[in-house]
C-alpha cells in the first residue's frame, strides 16, 4: 500500500491523471505544500514540481487560501460559461 502514496515513473503519470478530476485536488495540493510534504503525487503535482514552486514563491506561507481563491475563481467562470457540473 505504501508503494500507491509514493509512485514513480508510470505509476506517476497513472496517479496525475486521477488527480486531473478529483474535486479536492486544490486542497489536497494546498495541504502538501503548506506542510512540505516531500514525496508522492499530491494535487497533481510531483514532489520535484512541489519544490520548485515552493522556491519560486517563497512569499506564500498559506498554500490553501491562494490554491482556495484559485479554485474559486476556476467555479466562477466554469458556472458563467455553463461548464461546472
Amino acid at each position: 500500500m505504501e508503494d500507491a502514496l509514493f509512485p514513480e515513473g508510470k505509476e506517476q503519470r497513472i496517479a496525475r491523471r486521477i488527480c486531473a478530476d478529483c474535486r479536492v485536488r486544490a486542497r489536497c495540493l494546498a495541504e502538501a505544500l503548506d506542510n512540505r510534504i516531500e514525496w508522492g503525487v499530491w494535487g497533481g503535482m510531483t514532489e520535484r514540481e512541489r519544490r520548485r514552486l515552493l522556491r519560486e514563491r517563497p512569499d506564500v506561507s498559506n498554500w490553501r487560501a491562494v490554491l482556495g481563491a484559485e479554485s474559486t475563481k476556476c467555479r466562477t467562470a466554469g458556472g458563467a460559461a455553463g461548464r461546472v457540473q
